[in-house]
């Protein structure tokens, strides 16, 4: 495919990307920074501006598709990531101004200009736990998609609106257009550096629901949307099996989510963000865990 990537340069994308490309697709990557990637094509774009989305859609990648009598201008497929990625980064209004108004318009352009599939980055921070203030446990565990989605920051109702706009494209036009619920996303390097300290102090990932997503596997997300048409609109939870501490999911439980209603029984090491549906719908299986990289056996 031939396929635009927005946000191609940030903490997620850049792993993503290279994954995609390994694949086989050409990818022309909309970021304000170049990711510099080989055989990736990189367009300065501001997304937040709707002419500029228009035209980055309508254009070729490179020069040297000038020369190339089978180039194309036309995209089979979008993924957008980009967003201001979290709260504290930028004032509250300008985080949800950024997010909303720049995933209005890149998925107003791909359906107007015919593109059949858009893929886009939505977040664990809906179900209202990750930047909520305090200690605020889910309504019930596992979470699925059907937990309520009540964010309590402007990062988390930007993604709850970017999911209600995808909705009402997806309702008009009939392509199919999937929303990724991406929990904590981890780059191969951040096992050394970050999970020997989450081993000693599992408090650390109560915020993340106890989930994580290898980088990795988040491509071969993006990998099963691309290749699973005529969804519709849907919505995915995204992480890997596994939790992210170093004790079983009963103790989790018991010391984090007392009282908390368990809607079914779980894995010994089970993730507490329920991939069930990416699994049943895409045939999503990661393969990557903190666990192989301090040399820990698997469960």
């Amino acid at each position: 495919m031939r396929i635009l990537f927005t946000g191609g340069t940030g903490k997620a994308g850049r792993h993503v990307v290279p994954y995609l490309r390994d694949l086989g697709h050409t990818i022309v990557n909309a970021d304000l920074h170049p990711l510099g990637e080989t055989g990736v094509d990189d367009l300065r774009v501001d997304l937040t501006d709707s002419g500029q989305v228009w035209g980055a859609l309508t254009q070729l990648g490179n020069i040297g598709e000038l020369d190339d009598p089978a180039a194309r201008d036309r995209f089979d497929a979008v993924v957008h990531f980009a967003a201001l990625p979290r709260i504290l980064i930028a004032p509250d209004g300008e985080t949800y101004r950024t997010n909303v108004l720049s995933t209005y318009n890149v998925i107003e352009a791909a359906v107007k200009l015919g593109i059949r599939k858009v893929i886009f980055a939505s977040s664990e921070t809906t179900y209202g736990i990750c930047f909520a203030p305090g200690d605020k446990a889910p309504d019930y565990i596992p979470v699925d998609e059907a937990h309520p989605t009540i964010p309590h920051d402007s990062y988390a109702m930007s993604k709850v609106a970017n999911e209600v706009t995808a909705r009402s494209f997806q309702a008009r036009s009939g392509v199919d257009i999937y929303g990724l619920r991406i929990n904590n996303v981890i780059e191969p390097h951040e096992y050394a550096t970050d999970f020997p300290t989450y081993l000693q102090h599992p408090e650390m990932r109560r915020r993340n629901i106890f989930a994580y997503i290898d980088a990795r596997d988040l491509g071969h997300m993006v990998e099963c949307c691309l290749n699973s048409d005529g969804l519709g609109y849907e919505v995915f939870n995204v992480a890997n099996p596994d939790s992210s501490v170093g004790i079983p999911s009963a103790e989790v439980a018991e010391r984090f989510y007392p009282g908390v209603r368990r809607r079914r029984e779980m894995g010994e090491w089970e993730t507490f963000y329920d991939i069930e549906k990416a699994r049943r719908l895409l045939g999503f299986a990661p393969k990557h865990s903190w666990r192989d990289a301090l040399g820990m056996e698997r469960p």
